[in-house]
């Protein structure tokens, strides 16, 4: 790696998580770094306070041009789309495109695990840890990536003797060449198509995971989802599978088996894990732990570490997080649903009467299907943000063919939403924020308007 960018430059694009963690890494080793953002000095002020020891060439309120005549390489922060004219002229120019993640699989020399998906990557990549961390001693078992800390961070302390478990985006996928040993894709269903244009495109860059892949390597993949299950055909190596029916007969892979999970190895069966063991709610969570199952099978965790790693994530923040009971009804925080399937699959967690609180910013994905089962099984609906309107729309189209009736009101933001809440809500119900659009109209990121929700659920009174 440092022979790799010897007395070159890299820019790097976007002064957010990634690339901060990338810039201080490399000037922290030497290398001529410069971080360029559309923000101005006085916004990334702050940032500017983490680097006073390192050597960082500062160029912020734009990218201009001329930048790249000295450019050896530039790396894009997760949120920095391919689209942008500084990066496409780079691309004409034939500069070389990396990002964090791409950089740490060059330079870690123990196993990688890493998993992606539409839906449910954060818990899979998580209970992952968790079982690797029983198996291999929490001091040996990385997790990080596209959830927590960016693992550039902390790749000199990793040993050879370590394993690795991280989450990989469509974002940072479409930019990698050298992608983890063992490689599992739970889902493709739409999502980021603001980013992507086509379900095509984002597809094959979540592809790339498997893509990438040696014939030494280890696919798994979801027999129960067409997204995750067409990319069969991309598998280099070894395939193992993942599905709540038994696989067919040669092909290895987690299912259920009454009240248990099981391992099918082409042949023969063995049990792993009982259903009763698992503390996380949803039927989604019960595909998460098949998938993480699997995972720890390809990665010889032994079965025992499985059932302790599952046993001991009783649960993520803004992912049905519970918060708590006031009025006599639980409140939940599922700030994470950034998209409308994955709102469905936190409805669907729940048998209680629901206030649900949807909205955020649009992802030019589907709402009719969120809509049709809003009819079905939501009690009262709090829109908010800019999708609302869009929200509202889908849910007339929907009541032409149905005579479900929904009681719904729009709001300005996400604290008028849970004031709203407060005011409707009865003993009984379950409040659910679980928006199906992204955060950025108001918030930084999902996590930071899970974390406004739940202060402002644990100051009413």
């Amino acid at each position: 790696m440092m022979k790799k960018w010897k007395g070159k430059h890299l820019i790097i694009v976007g002064a957010a998580r990634q690339g901060l963690a990338l810039a201080k890494y490399l000037s922290g080793h030497g290398m001529k770094v410069t971080v360029t953002d559309q923000k101005d000095d006085k916004v990334i002020n702050a940032v500017q306070q983490d680097f006073q020891e390192e050597e960082i060439n500062w160029v912020l309120g734009g990218h201009p041009i001329e930048l790249l005549d000295e450019a050896d390489a530039l790396s894009l922060s997760g949120g920095v789309p391919l689209s942008i004219p500084f990066v496409q002229q780079a691309i004409q120019r034939g500069i070389l495109l990396t990002n964090d993640s791409q950089e740490f699989m060059d330079i870690v020399t123990c196993p990688v695990i890493g998993i992606t998906g539409s839906a449910g990557k954060t818990t899979t990549t998580l209970l992952v840890g968790k079982m690797a961390e029983y198996a291999y001693g929490k001091e040996h078992t990385w997790v990080g990536g596209n959830i927590g800390n960016p693992l550039i961070a902390v790749v000199d302390q990793i040993k050879d003797e370590d394993i690795v478990v991280v989450e990989l985006s469509s974002f940072q996928l479409e930019l990698m060449t050298s992608v983890p040993q063992i490689a599992c894709v739970l889902n493709i269903t739409p999502n980021h198509l603001d980013r992507h244009g086509t379900m095509q495109k984002y597809t094959r860059a979540k592809a790339r995971i498997l893509t990438c892949q040696t014939s030494s390597d280890i696919a798994v993949l979801n027999r129960d989802d067409e997204g995750s299950w067409n990319l069969r055909n991309d598998v280099k190596g070894r395939l193992v599978t993942f599905g709540l029916t038994r696989p067919a007969q040669g092909l290895a892979g987690t299912y259920l088996e009454g009240d248990m999970i099981s391992y099918w190895n082409g042949s023969s069966s063995m049990d792993l894990i009982p259903v009763s063991s698992i503390r996380l709610r949803g039927e989604h969570n019960l595909l998460n732990t098949l998938a993480a199952c699997a995972v720890a099978f390809a990665a010889d965790i032994p079965v025992k570490s499985m059932i302790n790693g599952v046993e001991a994530l009783s649960g993520v923040d803004h992912r049905l997080e519970y918060i708590r009971t006031w009025k006599e009804a639980d409140w939940y925080n599922d700030s994470i649903a950034t998209a409308p399937e994955r709102s469905i699959a936190a409805i669907n967690s729940f048998q209680e009467p629901l206030v649900l609180l949807a909205g955020g910013r649009d992802k030019d994905l589907p709402w009719d299907d969120f809509a049709r089962l809003v009819l079905q099984r939501v009690k009262q609906l709090i829109l908010f943000g800019e999708a609302a309107d869009l929200i509202e729309r889908a849910l007339h189209y929907e009541k032409r063919s149905s005579f479900e009736e929904i009681s719904y009101q729009k709001c300005a933001g996400l604290k008028e939403a849970v004031l709203k809440a407060a005011e409707i809500v009865e003993a009984g119900d379950v409040v659910l924020l679980s928006p199906g659009g992204t955060s950025f109209d108001e918030f930084v990121d999902f996590s930071e308007r899970g974390e406004w929700f739940r202060k402002w659920v644990l100051e009413l009174s």
